[in-house]
């Protein structure tokens, strides 16, 4: 009986939200309507000129973004090819792997999705034994890294998985939330708290690391040296 009460009030708190939020959903519409309905023929005409422009300007940055290789994740075979590819895209996301680091696989799969999502950022890799100047230029320690490039120059580094949970479990959200505070690629989240601090599965594994500030912005994260 109280299990079946319990049920009852849930369902009752849950329609009533649901309600709260159609209604406030509602409200914008209508507040939209009226402001439309009190528009002249000028003022439409001259709102939806804007509207059109502002599509087709992100239509051809779509195409400028994809004719430079953005939406695929591509290998990188040369240093010379590389320093070309960076030259042209203001925002790069490079890894920096080894075939036999299984970790490099799994930031493999999480990339393969975010490339599609993010075409302001161009994601390339480069195999750190067939680019070794390259790499000690760049100055990559540790395997994978990923070197994140905004206007030819090295913006930052995210080295193995600290910054991501300190997991191999991680999600592609918390490499995006990662990006995101180098200003790398537009995240669309609050900065301010990492996806993975709300996973409570993670809460076991890790110690608090000191604040680290990325572009202007603070964040915590958790880690563990492997």
């Amino acid at each position: 009986m109280e299990a079946d009460a319990s049920v009852d009030m849930f369902s009752k708190v849950l329609e009533n939200q649901l309600l709260q939020s159609a209604k406030l959903v509602e409200e914008l519409l209508y507040s939209e309507i009226q402001k439309l309905d009190q528009m002249d023929e000028g003022e439409l005409e001259h709102l939806k000129e804007k509207r059109l422009e502002a599509l087709r300007k992100a239509q051809q940055q779509k195409q400028e973004w994809l004719s430079k290789g953005h939406g695929e994740y591509r290998e990188i075979p040369s240093e010379r090819e590389f320093f070309q590819e960076v030259k042209e895209s203001k925002k790069v996301v490079c890894h920096i792997y080894r075939d036999s680091t299984f970790r490099c696989k799994i930031l493999d799969r999480h990339l393969v999705i975010l490339v599609k999502k993010h075409l302001e950022t161009e994601f390339l890799k480069l195999n750190v034994e067939k680019v070794p100047f390259l790499c000690e230029r760049l100055r990559i320690k540790a395997i994978p890294t990923l070197t994140l490039l905004k206007g030819g120059k090295t913006q930052d580094y995210v080295v193995g998985f600290t910054d991501l949970g300190n997991t191999d479990d991680f999600t592609t959200e918390t490499l995006e939330w990662r990006l995101g505070c180098s200003d790398i690629l537009n995240y669309s989240g609050n900065l301010m708290e990492p996806p993975f601090q709300n996973q409570k599965k993670f809460g076991k594994n890790f110690t608090k690391l000191e604040k680290k500030t990325i572009q202007g912005k603070k964040y915590d994260s958790d880690s563990d040296d492997d």
